[in-house]
């Protein structure tokens, strides 16, 4: 989950926010790769799912910051 500060941060700066963006993107995508690629265990599969859901609820949060301030 995105902490305050940061969300203020990319309020304030889009390079920032465009970052954070690109960096979520990456770490989604390379999340789905790594469970579609391997064979991990259901507790570890657990954890990388709730981890993807969590950073895809942030990036919309901040696709919204992108839509509306800039």
């Amino acid at each position: 989950m995105i902490d305050s500060l940061i969300l203020e941060e990319c309020k304030r700066n889009k390079e920032i926010l465009d970052k954070k963006i690109n960096s979520l993107e990456f770490a989604i995508k390379r999340s789905e790769e790594m469970i579609a690629e391997s064979s991990i265990s259901e507790n570890n599969l657990i954890f990388l799912r709730r981890k993807i859901a969590e950073s895809s609820q942030d990036l919309e949060t901040l696709y919204l910051i992108k839509k509306r301030i800039y």
